[in-house]
């Protein structure tokens, strides 16, 4: 049996919610498919040049963190750069932590939808259990006294089944879930130390426009 003839045995016996449920797991393979690409091209948990840079500018050497910023290819650079170029004024924290999460919304886009299957799965697939008891317990009732065990017993199990589809969609779709978030969290720690890095040099930065920038204790009095 070919893997196509098996899916339409499978819906044939679990009827339309195990069709909506297959259409669902098929959307949520496109979108991990795209998010996978997406992390990929953006370059997200590949910070080794960035990372060289904000060391250069942590440790007061601004030329070779510039440098180094323009070999970068992290979506995180461009943000970086910002930060390096602006002068120093109240509330520049604020617009660049703003900035940067703008940059990882788009990272999170379709985590939504990953969620809402996650959820939404298991609850179908019980849904059509529920429909598949009715049926059986109604086909029971129409056969009288002449009940035949096996016809209880066919259609309980292929109640079941609509449950067992909602499952091997729902957890597959829990744990990419997971580890999306969980490297979006790593990225917006990551561009958090970067932004402080730069705004607060551990050594301070040799940049003149920084360093004329750099409000004294005087301008907050």
């Amino acid at each position: 049996m070919s893997p196509l003839d098996a899916l339409r045995e499978i819906v044939a016996l679990g009827g339309p919610v195990v069709a909506v449920l297959i259409a669902m797991s098929i959307v949520t393979l496109a979108v991990t498919l795209y998010k996978l690409w997406q992390f990929t091209v953006s370059g997200v948990g590949r910070h080794k040049i960035l990372s060289q840079a904000l060391a250069a500018w942590d440790a007061g050497d601004t030329q070779a963190a510039r440098a180094k910023l323009a070999e970068s290819r992290s979506y995180l650079a461009p943000l970086v750069r910002t930060a390096m170029d602006a002068p120093i004024m109240p509330g520049l924290d604020q617009r660049l932590d703003a900035e940067a999460g703008l940059a990882l919304a788009g990272l999170e886009r379709g985590f939504r939808l990953l969620d809402t299957v996650a959820q939404l799965a298991p609850l179908l697939g019980l849904f059509g259990t529920v429909l598949g008891m009715i049926e059986a317990f109604q086909s029971l009732q129409t056969a009288g006294s002449s009940v035949d065990p096996s016809l209880l017993a066919g259609g309980i199990w292929v109640a079941l089944v609509t449950t067992a589809v909602g499952l091997a969609v729902a957890m597959p779709t829990s744990m990419v879930l997971s580890w999306f978030e969980s490297r979006t969290a790593r990225e917006r720690v990551f561009a958090d130390k970067a932004l402080r890095t730069v705004l607060v040099p551990g050594r301070g930065s040799s940049d003149p426009a920084q360093m004329a920038a750099v409000p004294t204790t005087a301008d907050h009095a």
